[in-house]
């Protein structure tokens, strides 16, 4: 269906919120090195619970390889420095939502590797800085699967 992309995400208890979501949606996540955890640890599994069998997570040394892997699919920068509010996106089975770490968020090189018009924002008041990743990936892969008529779901 959907694929999740998080760029060298920091937080253990967001990605495994994360893995939680992509096994209730279906959406394939993928996880670009260097990660700011090692995937055995406590707090993601107790965030992920028993969901880690249930969703589909590869992991890439970096950018370049998941780019290449990734090669004919539509990448969506999910960004603060978005010119369009995700809403506004048709979004497409196979379509990539890539969002930046927690800290840094996604590189200039990344960021400029992305037509600007799939660079989508969410919403918010003026003069904060952002959402909590996990939260920022839910709404926008919700909105996406929604586009789908939330196909697969019960």
């Amino acid at each position: 269906m959907f694929h999740i992309a998080l760029f060298e995400p920091r937080l253990p208890p967001n990605t495994g919120n994360i893995i939680r979501l992509v096994a209730n949606n279906g959406f394939s996540l993928h996880l670009i090195e260097p990660l700011g955890f090692d995937l055995e640890e406590k707090n993601l599994r107790r965030a992920g619970l028993d969901y880690h069998d249930l969703a589909k997570v590869t992991t890439y040394a970096d950018y370049f390889e998941f780019a290449n892997t990734m090669k004919g699919r539509r990448i969506f920068a999910c960004t603060t420095k978005g010119k369009q509010s995700y809403d506004q996106c048709a979004f497409q089975p196979e379509d990539i939502l890539l969002f930046g770490s927690e800290t840094s968020g996604l590189s200039a090189e990344v960021m400029n590797s992305i037509d600007e018009d799939r660079r989508i924002k969410i919403p918010m008041m003026p003069n904060n800085r952002s959402l909590n990743l996990s939260n920022a990936v839910a709404i926008i892969s919700y909105e996406a699967w929604r586009q789908q008529g939330f196909d697969g779901a019960l």
